[in-house]
């Protein structure tokens, strides 16, 4: 249930008939107090209190914590006693023991795996917690605090959501019979600051080159394709080219899941709706392409393509929507193109192959390729210009591509280098009076 147990034990030589001598006992009475605070709140409170006051109801539920301590003769040491507080109070009206997890900058992911059990990505790295729920009906409970605000719920009649929650966090909850193993809660956190491209730098994802040359080709409105992995910082990387765009321009963004930030003036937000609990009232995202097409943009950013959309995004891209943007799950930009060919598929007309490949070669110019490696960093692998069509084959030629050398202590070993070619777009560039110097292609 917390997150440091060992320093549970470390309670006050001065606790008398109250003392602990293991971490057990100290978890049993944090339940009683819960409960007994919780029975106060129930039994005292004045139903016209506002539950949105958090500063009011963090005060009660203080006010009633020591109450219940001094009534019990419970004596703890004040770093506990502190401790014991803010707990009781992230179970009461916060999320419980996981709490401090989303409170941590350094975890990205968390993962709860029935009651017992939870995972954190911390620095790309999946690691084990010494943090349990007290019973599954306990998760139940938290899993319920977190969807209600946001209109949705998780019963045997729809076991399954996923949302979006008021701090930009995106939760996925499935229930029984969908998991066998008990509640299943995943949580991914997105940073309060959206990363810049000196942050990309700096954690070597990306080169000063490579930045350079992206930055160019959204300026110069080249249509692209951001491929990757679940959780390679694909959305962070389109958060980060996407600044690049001019603020003079009209951007209509469409997600799943609202996660991008954008810092212009001029933003269109639009999110897919999920069906009612009848299963009536679904917005797709497809949907909400056809519709940003009448909302006069200058640019279309969609958070990821994974259906019949593909087919309404490379219209968009060839219809005078220049410089769009998207993203696709693959393991590499020719598996990318592979991808949208088949999700063009599901948009359910019946398009000889042929025409379809020409649509991509036609509409796509360039994907950029990122990936988790094995030591947890996101690093951009692999730049891939698309050239156009070779009788039934679409031709693509790297621009980028990174190196690895070898794993030293435990971290990869490696380069992001240019090829030496220049893409077939570069009139692009002098046509917008864009310089790149010769450095940003050598080798």
């Amino acid at each position: 249930m917390f997150t440091n147990r060992p320093a549970m034990n470390q309670v006050s030589p001065t606790t008398t008939t109250e003392e602990h001598e293991s971490f057990a006992e100290l978890e049993k009475d944090f339940y009683h107090i819960r409960d007994a605070v919780q029975h106060r709140l129930l039994t005292t409170v004045n139903g016209d209190l506002a539950l949105t006051d958090s500063k009011k109801v963090k005060q009660l539920i203080e006010d009633n914590f020591n109450q219940t301590l001094d009534e019990e003769n419970i004596l703890l040491n004040r770093s506990i006693r502190t401790k014991m507080l803010e707990w009781t109070i992230a179970d009461i009206v916060g999320y419980g023991p996981i709490e401090p997890l989303l409170n941590d900058n350094d975890i990205t992911e968390v993962m709860v795996n029935g009651f017992d059990e939870v995972f954190v990505e911390r620095f790309g790295t999946i690691e084990a917690t010494n943090i349990h729920f007290e019973d599954e009906q306990h998760l139940r409970r938290v899993i319920d605090r977190i969807v209600s605000p946001i209109g949705r719920r998780v019963d045997e009649s729809s076991p399954m959501v996923d949302a979006r929650l008021p701090n930009g966090f995106r939760v996925n909850a499935t229930i029984p019979p969908l998991s066998l193993d008990g509640p299943i809660l995943t949580i991914r956190k997105f940073a309060v600051r959206p990363y810049t491209a000196q942050d990309l730098i700096s954690n070597a994802s990306m080169t000063v080159q490579l930045v350079s040359f992206l930055k160019a080709c959204v300026e110069a409105r080249v249509n692209m394709v951001i491929s990757g992995g679940t959780g390679s910082g694909k959305t962070t990387l389109l958060n980060v080219l996407s600044s690049f765009i001019p603020n003079r321009e009209r951007i209509i963004t469409i997600e799943d899941t609202a996660e991008l930030q954008l810092n212009q003036r001029h933003v269109v937000r639009l999110e897919k709706r999920p069906p009612n609990i009848e299963g009536k009232g679904e917005i797709t995202i497809r949907s909400l392409v056809v519709n940003a097409l009448r909302m006069r943009p200058d640019r279309m950013i969609v958070g990821e393509c994974r259906a019949g959309e593909a087919l309404d995004m490379l219209q968009a891209m060839n219809t005078g929507h220049d410089g769009s943007m998207t993203t696709i799950h693959s393991n590499g930009p020719r598996d990318a193109l592979r991808r949208i060919e088949t999700m063009v598929l599901m948009a359910g007309f019946d398009l000889p192959l042929k025409a379809i490949r020409e649509q991509v070669a036609s509409s796509i110019e360039l994907v950029v390729h990122i990936e988790r490696l094995k030591d947890g960093t996101r690093k951009v692998v692999q730049v891939s210009e698309v050239q156009g069509m070779e009788a039934d084959t679409i031709v693509m030629q790297d621009m980028f591509t990174f190196h690895q050398s070898g794993i030293k202590n435990g971290m990869v070993v490696g380069s992001l280098k240019p090829t030496g070619l220049r893409p077939r777009f570069s009139e692009k560039f002098q046509a917008n009076n864009i310089e790149l110097p010769e450095a940003v292609f050598q080798m």
